[in-house]
C-alpha cells in the first residue's frame, strides 16, 4: 500500500514539471513564461532598446529644455526579465540637477511599462567644450574668466574654492594665476615653495604645471622669488600671460580657470585675444563702491569687439555669520548689491558667499574652505560651482562658441 502511493505521488511529480501551467521553470530550471507574460510588457519578449529610448525620449533636460535621447544622452541600455539599465551622461559631473534627472527617467520607464520594473540610471559625466579643434591648448574644454571691478574683494579665494568644489565634484580643473604683480594663488594653495619643471616636447620646452590638491596650477609666484616685486610693465605682464597659456603644458582639464587682475588692463585684453574664453564670472561684495566698478568689468567682456559670454555674478562676502550663531546673519558690507547687479544685466546669479572667519583661516593655511566639509562657506562654494558648470553646460549648447579678439588700430 505504502508503495502504491508513492507511485501516485510520483506521477503527480512528473505532471507538475511537465505542465506549461502549473509551475514556473521548465524541467531544466529556465523560467517559464505564460501567453499573459509575453502580452504583457513587463516580459522580456516586449521590452526591448527601442521602446527604452521611446520612454526616455519624453525626460527632458532640465536646463537644455529637450529630451535626453535627442541630445545623446542616452548610452548601454541593457534589458532583462523585469529589469532595466541605461547610461545618462551628464554635462558636467557638477550638475546639481542629477537626482532630479535619475528620477524623472525611472519615473518614465515605470509610466511607459510597468512600477514593477527594477530601474538602474547610471550618471557619468562628459563636460562639453565649444573649444573642439583649438590651436593653443587644445585639451582644455573651457577656460573661464573670474574678474572683478575692484581689488580686495576675494576673488583669488573665490577662484581658489569654486576650483576645488569643481575638482571634487568629479572634473579635471587648472588655474591660471594672471595676476601678474599681485598673485596670491600660491598661498591659498600652500604652495609657495614649489617651482615647476620643464619637458622638452615635440622640440620645444614646455612648463609642467603645479598640481596641487588634484589642480593643475601656474603663477608667476611659482617662478620668482617669494619676497620680490615684480615691477613690469604692461607688454612685459601679458608675454608672461600668454606664456603661461603657450607654453604650459595642460593637458586635458574640464575648466581653466583665469584668476584675472582687478580692473579692466592689458592683461583682460591679453586673455581675450589669445584664446577664446567660454564665459566670464564677476566677483563682487555687497557694497556701493564694489557694485560700480563691477558694473565696469561686467561691461568691458559686453563690449561687442569682445563679446564674451557672462556666466554669472557671485556675491563675496555677502553677510557675516559668527561660528557660535551660524543661523545669524549680520549684513555689513549692505544687503542685494550682487543679486541687483545680476538682474541689472539680466545674468545669472551664481550665489552668495559668507563673511566667515573660517574662509580666512584656510586661505593663510593653503588649503581652500571647500576642503572642509560640512560648513557654511565649503556649501555656499559647493553651490556656486554648481551653478557655475550649470551655466557652462547651457551656454555651451545655445550660445555660439567665442571668438579669439582682432583688436584693429
Amino acid at each position: 500500500m505504502e508503495l502504491f502511493k508513492e507511485d501516485i505521488n510520483y506521477q503527480k511529480l512528473i505532471q507538475l514539471n511537465t505542465s506549461t501551467k502549473n509551475t514556473n521553470y521548465t524541467p531544466r530550471g529556465r523560467p517559464r513564461y505564460t501567453n499573459q507574460q509575453i502580452n504583457n510588457p513587463m516580459g522580456e519578449f516586449t521590452i526591448n532598446k527601442e521602446k527604452v529610448l521611446q520612454a526616455l525620449s519624453t525626460v527632458e533636460e532640465p536646463d537644455l529644455k529637450k529630451d535626453l535621447v535627442t541630445l545623446g544622452m542616452v548610452r548601454d541600455i541593457e534589458v532583462g526579465v523585469n529589469q532595466v539599465s541605461f547610461t545618462v551622461v551628464l554635462t558636467t559631473p557638477a550638475c546639481p540637477l542629477k537626482e532630479l534627472i535619475r528620477s524623472r527617467c525611472v519615473a518614465a520607464i515605470h509610466s511607459h511599462f510597468s512600477s514593477d520594473i527594477d530601474v538602474t540610471v547610471n550618471l557619468i559625466a562628459d563636460v562639453t567644450s565649444t573649444r573642439s579643434g583649438a590651436v593653443l591648448i587644445p585639451g582644455v574644454k573651457n577656460v573661464i574668466a573670474i574678474a572683478s571691478g575692484k581689488g580686495g574683494v576675494g576673488k583669488s579665494t573665490v577662484t581658489a574654492n569654486l576650483a576645488m568644489a569643481l575638482h571634487r565634484s568629479g572634473a579635471k580643473v587648472g588655474i591660471i594665476d594672471a595676476d601678474i604683480s599681485g598673485p596670491s594663488i600660491p598661498v591659498m594653495f600652500g604652495a609657495e615653495d614649489m617651482q615647476p619643471t620643464i619637458t622638452p616636447k615635440d622640440g620645444k620646452n614646455y612648463i609642467n604645471p603645479i598640481r596641487q590638491y588634484g589642480i593643475k596650477l601656474i603663477s608667476i609666484g611659482f617662478l620668482t622669488p617669494p619676497d620680490s616685486a615684480v615691477v613690469w610693465r604692461g607688454p612685459m605682464a601679458s608675454q608672461a600671460l600668454k606664456q603661461f597659456f603657450g607654453d604650459t603644458d595642460w593637458g586635458d582639464l574640464d575648466y581653466l580657470l583665469i584668476d584675472l587682475p582687478p580692473g579692466t588692463s592689458d592683461i583682460h585684453l591679453t586673455l581675450v585675444q589669445t584664446v577664446p574664453v567660454t564665459g566670464a564670472v564677476i566677483v563682487t561684495t555687497p557694497q556701493k563702491v564694489a557694485i560700480a566698478d563691477a558694473n565696469k568689468g561686467l561691461a568691458m567682456f559686453r563690449q561687442p569687439q569682445i563679446n564674451v559670454p557672462i556666466l554669472g555674478v557671485i556675491e563675496n562676502m555677502a553677510y557675516f555669520t559668527p561660528a557660535e550663531l551660524p543661523d545669524s546673519k549680520y549684513y555689513i558690507f549692505g544687503q542685494g548689491g550682487g543679486r541687483k547687479l545680476a538682474e541689472r544685466y539680466e545674468v545669472p546669479f551664481l550665489g552668495q558667499i559668507p563673511l566667515v572667519q573660517s574662509i580666512r583661516e584656510a586661505g593663510d593655511e593653503g588649503r581652500p574652505a571647500v576642503m572642509t566639509t560640512e560648513t557654511v562657506a565649503g556649501d555656499a562654494f559647493r553651490a556656486a560651482a554648481e551653478a557655475l558648470a550649470q551655466q557652462v553646460a547651457i551656454r555651451n549648447a545655445k550660445v555660439e562658441k567665442t571668438k579669439v579678439v582682432e583688436m584693429r588700430l
